[in-house]
């Protein structure tokens, strides 16, 4: 299924607080992933990755996240994640939500990784406001 990729203008939209000259992240999420195996024989394999998402993209009553990862862990060689986004918000209680994500990882070395991870919580120690 093809996602509707957001437009510049509501990229510009997402809620970012501005402090002077300096940006401060407002709500992202922290990610760990592995790919699935690709290859077969001696070459079969997969690749380990972690990372942080982007600001918040609002999308009807949730919102998603953008993924751009430039490098997985390397064997002999990487792959990226590139313009991934993430599900809608997703509760799990007292306030907090995480987010579904599938994908492809880019062309590398002949082949690519398919994937499937669920991000952290966000602001896991700080109690969301009431």
């Amino acid at each position: 299924m093809l996602k509707k990729r957001p437009s510049k203008k509501a990229i510009r939209r997402v809620k970012t607080r501005i402090t002077g000259s300096k940006r401060v992240q407002i709500h992202v999420h922290e990610f760990v992933g592995s790919t699935k195996l690709a290859e077969k024989g001696q070459d079969r394999h997969n690749h380990r990755f972690a990372g942080v998402t982007g600001q918040a993209i609002r999308v009807g009553r949730s919102h998603v996240h953008e993924i751009d990862l430039e490098r997985t862990d390397s064997v002999d060689h990487f792959h990226e994640l590139k313009k991934i986004r993430t599900g809608p918000a997703i509760p799990v209680g007292k306030g907090k939500h995480v987010h579904f994500v599938t994908g492809q990882t880019t062309l590398n070395d002949g082949h690519v990784h398919q994937f499937n991870f669920a991000t952290l919580i966000q602001s896991p120690l700080i109690k969301e406001k009431s």
